[in-house]
């Protein structure tokens, strides 16, 4: 199979950790949807990445319906409780939250390659207060657990710090780290897994 997307899209990044982690067999192609002679638009009728294109080229699109699939297809680990309705329930409110945050976060830097005068300052403003509470309801449910949910990792953990790298790429200056430390030590731990360090390395 085939994941088409970029090194920047923190919805790509999801979806290369699930895979990574899952130990999937792909290749990954960068094949950002505006530049010429993408096939972006031609395998997914959105002209949105992730696209994962199957052996069959079946493609399936929309980065929660990807990171599912491909859980389906081996449970070595599962990333989505299987059993458990409720685990189940708190994992995917988590890829919410994180998708949520990497949403606020695409909102704003679109506003901010606006022409100044351009920019709705009260838009920017909305996202970004959703982003702050977004890492306080994270950071509270978190609390001293080495996971997210659960008693090992879970998709869960890796849409959160698919969400934090985003940031770190375009806030920088959001300082998170100093207004959540148990998100900062979770971050560092998670970010020394091999999935983090391949997804990261492009």
């Amino acid at each position: 199979m085939k994941l088409l997307g970029t090194n920047t899209s923190p919805y790509v990044r999801k979806v290369r950790l699930v895979l990574l982690e899952k130990n999937i067999p792909h290749t990954y192609l960068v094949d950002p949807p505006r530049e010429p002679g993408s096939q972006v638009a031609r395998v997914n009728p959105l002209g949105r990445i992730p696209a994962l294109i199957l052996d069959d080229d079946t493609c399936v699109f929309d980065s929660p319906v990807i990171a599912e699939y491909a859980d389906t297809l081996n449970d070595t680990p599962a990333l989505i409780p299987r059993t458990d309705a409720l685990a189940r329930m708190r994992v995917r409110r988590w890829e919410a939250l994180a998708d949520g945050i990497m949403d606020s976060a695409v909102v704003v830097r679109t506003e901010s390659l606006r022409p100044a005068d351009k920019q709705e300052a009260n838009n920017i403003s909305l996202h970004n207060n959703a982003i702050t509470r977004a890492l306080s309801y994270a950071a509270d449910q978190l609390g001293p657990r080495e996971w997210c949910e659960c008693s090992s990792i879970t998709l869960a953990d890796l849409a959160l710090v698919s969400a934090l790298i985003y940031l770190d790429l375009r806030q920088a200056e959001r300082d998170w780290r100093g207004a959540h430390p148990n998100l900062a030590a979770w971050f560092a731990r998670l970010s020394e897994r091999a999935s983090v360090r391949t997804a990261l390395a492009g």
